[in-house]
């Protein structure tokens, strides 16, 4: 479509974009927004009101705080958004908390003149729905081939990882803590990457929300491995969150503990964002979980050792 201007509100959305080949018309994205790097400059249209410093119990405390008062956690500049005058919005509904939603943008549409944004709202709850999301922003941006094959070839990747993992020795068992205090496994897509990686995966379903997750639980089941890989954080992060873990008297019983069985992973960057780089993730895991039959090179920069 000649001269679309594109304004994507989502991290996941936004690298979509670039996957079909249309990066070029974005012209303003959310403050989380930053790869591939080209959209850094792009206005940002959005911020948390949240505290990010401290622990993850600290953000946990603020952000319930926050819902408790019936209000978003993210404001949008509205007036900024109309300045652009685009013609497609991308958001989600997928998470409140996680990124802006359309109903943070009600202020900006309703007063919105002339001819409206397109307004695409993503809700990928497992791999399917990632890939009809990548499928439903190729036809609002007219791409629908290029979304196509970008799907094809994320699929195809994927199947060559599970192939490969099939001829694995054996299959650990996996916790996905995708938060830390208070625990909560990782759901969604996390158990399909886990077993296509060659794990099984605990505690979580594909397709439904993340559980929280009870000490007593994760005790009791004492996983092979355990990725942490908490929402929104980077490896930097995590690593200051640890003390919580290790403050536990339950930890230190964990077979993984004991084993050096602990990874520390880019949450940020790859597994909280239903996108191309959910393949990159299913990498990461399967070089952790298999390092005889993978090494995709992702070790220090995606993820770490404890």
């Amino acid at each position: 479509m000649s001269g679309l201007r594109i304004v994507s509100l989502l991290p996941s959305a936004t690298e979509i974009v670039a996957a079909v080949g249309m990066a070029d018309r974005l012209v303003g994205r959310s403050h989380q927004c930053d790869f591939p790097v080209q959209v850094r400059h792009l206005p940002a249209l959005s911020e948390t009101k949240v505290n990010l410093e401290g622990t993850s119990g600290d953000i946990d405390r603020r952000v319930n705080e926050i819902i408790a008062q019936g209000v978003s956690v993210y404001r949008v500049d509205a007036d900024l958004l109309r300045a652009l005058k685009p013609d497609v919005i991308l958001t989600q509904t997928q998470c409140a908390i996680c990124a802006v939603t359309p109903g943070d943008l009600e202020d900006a549409l309703c007063e919105w003149t002339g001819t409206a944004p397109t307004l695409v709202s993503l809700e990928p709850n497992d791999l399917s729905d990632v890939w009809g999301d990548m499928r439903k922003v190729g036809r609002a941006l007219g791409t629908e081939g290029a979304a196509e094959r970008a799907i094809a070839g994320l699929q195809g990747r994927l199947a060559a990882i599970r192939g490969t993992a099939g001829r694995a020795a054996y299959r650990p068992t996996v916790a996905a803590i995708e938060w830390i205090d208070p625990l909560m496994a990782g759901g969604n897509w996390m158990p399909e990457l886990i077993e296509a990686a060659g794990g099984e995966s605990l505690f979580a379903t594909a397709g439904q929300h993340s559980p929280w997750l009870d000490w007593s639980a994760l005790a009791a089941a004492d996983p092979d491995v355990i990725l942490l890989l908490p929402c929104g954080f980077t490896i930097d992060q995590s690593l200051a969150d640890l003390p919580l873990l290790r403050g536990r008297r339950e930890w230190a019983r964990l077979s993984a503990a004991r084993r050096g069985q602990v990874y520390v992973i880019d949450g940020h960057h790859y597994f909280n964002r239903p996108g191309p780089r959910l393949v990159e993730s299913a990498e990461m895991i399967a070089e952790i979980l298999h390092p005889d039959l993978f090494d995709f090179g992702h070790e220090g920069a995606g993820w770490v050792r404890l």
